[in-house]
């Protein structure tokens, strides 16, 4: 493979040709959308910081229409409904909601301490469900969630775990099905904020209801909202879900009255000596990886033949991920010590040459064979410029819309999402014994969750699927 820095556009090519094997069965067709008459009517409840979020690209989708919103202020409605435009019903209690027979669909974006609550009665009143991680807070709730989705086999439940469905992370996770990174057994992750999030006042509502995520009675804290995405991506790209946890939590900068932790170090255990190591702390935004272009959140995921550096972006920074392949392992050598032809080691210390980071190619890269002349160009400009450093491939498409063009898609054909109940309960447990570990400042093993939140007498069996 070339390594030249006067290295032609063929030879570019070449270069950006073996990660082009596994990108290819990552860009699936494209969700058709349908016309707003036709869309799936939805509701919204809680429509607050994220609620609100979700709207604004909602606004866009035509395969859904927005019908109802639903929030306990009418300063978060009023929000709500100049964002999306329309007449939605405006309700304050989800129960209305949920009986307004006009709606098909309901997001929950409540905060966490009633996810569980919220889900349970849209799911009894008959709605396909579109819940933000985590799915739930409390271990019953684990539990009660499974038994409620399985009997209703009809309707959709979706976490809101959007690294699922960007296509740069599906192609990497292609990538290590097709062993273009070996064998996964370590994963960095980090989000890091600078200096995180700040009290803050809203009117018309309880200060501790309004900085919910910094008190524990309605908050899994960093853990919850911020670690639980990235838990996720590596139970996917490793294929199999911890079997401990331990790490190490305090309470150090924010001193503003809350009581979650702002300071975190988690180390988890997989099976067959893998390791997920992740940090969150305040005072820094830096990550390493892709070259310090980009801030705060990534991962780094590591292969026995090659490592990926990825991070999920935002509104205005796509996607992007690169890999990078392993380096030959130094050769010990060995040398002639005497006559009696006696050996001993040679000296070890050879310096390991990183490689050249190389582009994970996307469909809009990928050579169809039905290009025109000048779109070919195009590609093969693109590669040149791939393997210069000058440009980094991203994702076209934010993954938050496409996970909710998917989320449409299901509930009018039907279907499997990507971050489905299991996912969503993995990851959800993930968070809790997470915490617990912190609090309790000792390694937890993942099937402690079995037992959680049980009546007594209950018997035991797996909440969630042990990887």
């Amino acid at each position: 493979m070339a390594e030249s820095k006067n290295m032609t556009r063929r030879e570019a090519v070449k270069v950006a040709g073996a990660a082009t094997i596994a990108t290819m069965a990552a860009s699936g067709p494209l969700i058709r959308t349908a016309k707003a008459a036709d869309g799936v009517k939805y509701g919204m409840i809680g429509t607050g910081s994220r609620g609100t979020y979700l709207l604004k690209h909602l606004k866009s989708i035509d395969s859904g229409q927005c019908v109802a919103i639903c929030d306990i202020t009418d300063d978060a409605l009023d929000k709500a409904q100049q964002t999306i435009g329309g007449s939605p019903k405006r309700y304050k209690d989800w129960r209305e909601l949920l009986a307004d027979k006009n709606v098909d669909a309901v997001f929950v974006t409540t905060p966490l301490f009633l996810h569980f609550p919220a889900t349970k009665d849209a799911l009894e009143a008959g709605k396909h469900v579109f819940c933000e991680k985590s799915l739930v807070f409390k271990p019953e709730e684990v539990h009660a969630l499974r038994e409620l989705v399985e009997a209703r086999p009809k309707q959709i439940l979706q976490t809101g775990l959007q690294r699922r469905y960007s296509e740069m992370y599906q192609a990497v996770r292609n990538m290590i099905e097709k062993g273009l990174l070996g064998e996964v057994t370590y994963v960095q992750a980090q989000w890091h904020r600078n200096p995180g999030w700040k009290m803050k006042d809203v009117p018309n509502v309880p200060k501790r209801m309004a900085n919910w995520r910094l008190f524990r009675e309605y908050s899994g804290g960093l853990v919850a909202e911020l670690a639980s995405h990235q838990i996720d991506v590596a139970d996917w790209m490793m294929g199999m879900t911890p079997e401990a946890v331990t790490g190490l939590g305090s309470h150090d900068f924010m001193k503003d009255g809350r009581d979650i932790l702002d300071n975190i170090q988690l180390i988890y255990k997989y099976p067959k000596g893998r390791r997920l190591v992740w940090t969150g702390v305040p005072g820094t935004s830096h990550w390493a990886g892709v070259g310090g272009a980009r801030t705060e959140m990534g991962e780094i995921i590591c292969g026995t033949q090659g490592t990926v550096h990825i991070t999920i972006g935002d509104d205005n920074n796509m996607p992007i991920g690169m890999w990078f392949r392993e380096p030959n392992p130094p050769k010990v050598e060995t040398a002639k010590k005497d006559k009696k032809e006696k050996y001993v080691a040679g000296a070890t210390m050879v310096a390991a040459a990183g490689s050249r980071p190389l582009p994970i190619l996307l469909s809009k890269d990928l050579m169809t064979g039905k290009e025109s002349f000048l779109e070919k160009e195009m590609k093969f400009a693109r590669l040149w410029l791939y393997q210069k450093g000058i440009l980094v491939p991203e994702e076209p498409k934010n993954p938050v819309d496409t996970e909710l063009e998917a989320f449409f898609n299901y509930c009018k054909n039907g279907g499997r999402p990507k971050a489905d109940l299991e996912v969503g309960l993995a990851d959800s447990a993930a968070v809790i014994l997470s915490n617990i570990a912190l609090d309790e400042g000792r390694m937890v093993q993942f099937n402690e969750i079995d037992k959680m939140g049980l009546p007594a007498g209950a018997t035991a069996k797996p909440a969630v699927k042990h990887g």
